[in-house]
């Protein structure tokens, strides 16, 4: 399928995963709309993809609180003119024993991303409902489909997610949007590497590239067909 024209929103899409998914994104003729907390990470992805010859602008809110990503959603689909696409990436790792950890941390990563896909796909929704169609892929990891030590928060928080998205598509695919839950396994993005969970080898681990082409492919599907979720792994790490 052409998504030539379309317009995408990505959370988190200043750096890492979503700016990876910006950018394969654009190279299909996607327009763009970002958001993150770095505005000037945002800026130079911004001016990055608009070399492109696409449409791309930005906002800057976290996540975690409704009324700001109401407001920037609402922002980036007048800017954009409507919203076909949502991919919500955006996210935190706090890794830590549940003994150590603070419950304020704790709090703050399940408010991010958990809360964050609520928020954001509520505010999308509408434009999609509006139009007759419309995607919505929703990042949630391994790490949700089984807990291990030291990720309590963050396994709780995608365990969620995953939840969550099997509840969007039973209620909106009857109205044609598509709600596609994706789980890859550990890629070599800021926050695996900062957190110490991979080296980031480029001749071993996942790329974000290749999650950006993942993303790209599910898109480009024929709207008959739905990938309610998948998982993506390295194939010998």
């Amino acid at each position: 399928m052409n998504i030539n024209g379309k317009n995408a929103i990505i959370t988190g899409g200043g750096r890492g995963l979503g700016k990876a998914v910006a950018l394969a994104l654009a190279n299909e003729g996607v327009n763009i709309g970002i958001t993150g907390r770095n505005e000037e990470n945002l800026k130079m992805t911004v001016d990055e993809i608009q070399k492109l010859g696409v449409n791309a602008t930005y906002a800057v809110f976290s996540v975690d609180n409704e009324i700001h990503v109401k407001a920037g959603i609402e922002h980036l689909a007048e800017q954009l003119g409507g919203i076909d696409i949502l991919i919500n990436n955006a996210g935190i790792g706090d890794f830590g024993s549940i003994e150590e950890m603070s419950s304020e941390t704790w709090e703050q990563v399940i408010k991010t991303n958990l809360f964050g896909v609520y928020y954001a796909a509520k505010a999308a929704y509408p434009y999609m409902k509006s139009k007759g169609e419309g995607d919505i892929i929703n990042v949630a990891s391994t790490a949700g489909l089984k807990g291990g030590p030291n990720m309590s928060a963050y396994a709780a928080s995608k365990a969620a997610v995953v939840s969550l998205s099997q509840s969007m598509m039973a209620e909106w695919r009857k109205q044609n949007i598509r709600v596609i839950t994706l789980t890859p396994s550990t890629i070599a993005s800021d926050m695996s590497i900062q957190g110490g969970l991979t080296d980031g080898n480029p001749e071993k681990v996942l790329q974000p590239e290749d999650f950006a082409e993942w993303v790209r492919d599910i898109l480009k599907m024929n709207r008959r067909a739905l990938i309610a979720n998948g998982s993506i792994f390295s194939t010998n790490p």
